[in-house]
């Protein structure tokens, strides 16, 4: 028997010894849309595939892909427009898969405010917090109803989106995550209304992203990291409410209240089932739409910021 344990403990420490290093900045803070890599972490579905995955939330959320790009961390969770605006500028980033596949961003209003249709949005106020992207997707809906930026007023809420619709600093906000800010109104008792971007005018996008420096993309750990993933995403899928239990254990047990179950009830149907597959004809239409609205000037062939790993 103590022949049987110490083999055991030998294999294990093999085992461990043998596993790879990978380190992945998140966008912002832990939250319900990082539950997929979460998910797989805790099965031990990296473990299994021989890695040893660390993840960082960032003191700057604007660090991460800049940092992977200089070589300080081996992948970044991006958003498909910020990293199409970033592969513009030269920065060498590629996308090795999807982890939100749908849109999150939203035009939102008070539920039970005058404010019925995007039309009605005309002489109005529509606060925001970053511009460019956020000023550029809102240029789009309001086109599709004849309206211009000329036909609102802009104001930066400095990501006091909601706060904004309440005071009634704004009559709508840009910018606002739709499994969020929907949910943080509601349970404050002032619902609101979200119109949503792939409906009025902008082509669907992903919303969140994995990216890696392109000198990397044929490195073998990067594969194995996409394949647990998409276990992981397979496993919450099947099994959410075991899923969640496993997301809130540990350091992230602040994480179970009220706001962040919402959260993760409206974006598990937004998440990659196959989070490793690219639909080059999509990423192509969002990229001239980027151009479009002179957010990129020109972009670099597609299989130099965003592949199908081998």
């Amino acid at each position: 028997m103590k022949k049987i344990i110490i083999l055991a403990s030998l294999l294990l420490f093999a085992t461990t010894a043998q596993a790879e290093k990978l380190t992945v900045l998140l966008d912002w803070f832990v939250n319900p849309d990082h539950a997929p890599l979460f998910v797989a972490q805790e099965k031990g579905f990296f473990k299994a595939r021989g890695l040893d995955v660390e993840f960082i939330a960032p003191s700057n959320p604007n660090d991460p892909p800049k940092l992977v790009a200089a070589g300080q961390a081996d992948i970044a969770v991006s958003y498909q427009h910020q990293h199409q605006v970033q592969v513009a500028e030269g920065l060498p980033l590629t996308r090795i898969a999807t982890l939100v596949a749908t849109p999150l961003n939203s035009l939102v209003v008070l539920k039970d405010g005058p404010i019925k249709t995007i039309a009605d949005l005309k002489g109005k106020t529509i606060g925001y917090s970053v511009g460019g992207f956020e000023t550029a997707i809102l240029k789009a809906m309001l086109a599709k109803e004849g309206l211009t930026l000329d036909d609102v007023k802009l104001v930066n809420v400095n990501f006091s989106l909601s706060p904004s619709l309440f005071t009634g600093q704004t009559d709508a906000v840009i910018g606002a995550f739709r499994n969020f800010e929907l949910n943080q109104m509601d349970i404050e008792g002032r619902p609101g209304r979200a119109f949503f971007v792939e409906e009025h005018g902008v082509p669907p996008y992903d919303e969140l992203i994995l990216v890696a420096a392109s000198k990397n993309t044929a490195d073998p750990r990067l594969r194995r990291f996409v394949d647990a993933l998409e276990e992981g995403v397979q496993f919450l899928v099947n099994h959410p409410e075991e899923s969640w239990k496993l997301f809130v254990s540990g350091d992230r047990a602040s994480l179970d209240d009220e706001l962040n179950r919402r959260a993760w009830r409206d974006t598990l149907p937004r998440f990659a089932l196959r989070p490793g597959a690219l639909d080059r004809a999509r990423y192509m239409r969002f990229s001239e739409f980027l151009q479009r609205e002179k957010l990129v000037t020109t972009m670099p062939p597609l299989e130099s910021w965003a592949v199908e790993l081998r």
